[in-house]
């Protein structure tokens, strides 16, 4: 755990629980909610616990408990509270913000209790796109201003990449009933982040196609059988951070590999978005979507 985050500034736990800084000073001062540290220039810091605490807080505030009557309460029967409640049903900004404590706490099972409590009203596909995509987009943020580590991403990201898996799999079980394409998905070289391209699986499969899934870092070369062995293939990529430089990248795809007038080369992703707004013109084969439902409209 030596290289999880420990220390938070207010700035921190404003990001994170939605409560503005000067209310939780308020809070501090006339509930003493939290007891925060000082640095040498009487900057306020807060440990782990802390954050915790404010989260919880924040959680219960918003299902309508007043901070006076949670301040009475102790850190164990505030946590029991939580857990209660993420138990009933919940909206999805509930959910989102439910899912940001066990990210914070490396909490698994509450997670598996806000799923299991939106699977009740929602399906899958609802909870990604209502739950699991703000929260992504969220925590994206975050990690990049540092409130969050590494290992708060990799463990949300491995949860939400499990019920994936079991929502993937149920839909292999089926023969595809559309015949007139085949997607191929696949991440290029050194492009780690799969998750989109996981969904992605999810949805074409969903849609009644044959999906083969290579998954990250896949040597351009590796394609060059499978762009042979079917009729009308189309290839599907989530661009994240690599290639480094797309179009050239485009350029040499539908050279070497998407050589046939019946194969296609389909984009997501950040770099997607790059090139469509852009507005860089692609190769005849060649499609950006600004994100998977615009994809889908096309299956």
């Amino acid at each position: 755990m030596e290289n999880i985050k420990q220390n938070f500034s207010i700035k921190d736990l404003e990001t994170l629980s939605g409560i503005k800084a000067h209310t939780i000073r308020m809070w501090e001062k006339r509930y003493g909610v939290l007891q925060p540290q000082r640095t040498d220039t009487n900057i306020r810091t807060y440990g782990v616990n802390g954050l915790q605490k404010i989260l919880n807080i924040a959680f219960l505030n918003e299902n309508g408990y007043k901070i006076s009557r949670i301040s009475k309460m102790s850190e164990d029967e505030i946590s029991e509270l939580v857990q209660r409640i993420t138990t009933s049903k919940s909206n999805t900004n509930r959910a989102v913000k439910s899912l940001k404590v066990a990210m914070m706490n490396f909490d698994q099972p509450l997670f598996l209790r806000t799923y299991d409590g939106l699977l009740q009203n929602l399906t899958f596909r609802d909870i990604y796109n209502q739950v699991f995509i703000p929260l992504l987009q969220e925590i994206g943020i975050l990690w990049q201003a540092g409130t969050i580590t590494p290992a708060h991403e990799q463990f949300i990201s491995s949860l939400i990449k499990q019920k994936l898996f079991i929502n993937i799999e149920m839909l292999q079980k089926e023969q595809p009933n559309k015949k007139d394409k085949v997607f191929v998905l696949f991440l290029p070289n050194e492009e780690i982040h799969d998750i989109g391209l996981f969904y992605a699986n999810y949805e074409i499969l969903l849609h009644g196609y044959k999906v083969i899934f290579l998954g990250q870092s896949l040597p351009m070369e590796d394609l060059d059988y499978l762009s042979k062995l079917f009729d009308n293939t189309v290839f599907v990529s989530y661009l994240t951070v690599k290639p480094e430089n797309v179009e050239e990248y485009i350029h040499k795809f539908t050279n070497q590999i998407c050589t046939s007038e019946c194969c296609e080369y389909w984009l997501l992703g950040r770099k997607a978005l790059e090139l469509i707004d852009n507005k860089v013109k692609l190769p005849e084969r060649v499609r950006a979507f600004r994100n998977i439902n615009e994809l889908t409209l096309n299956l």
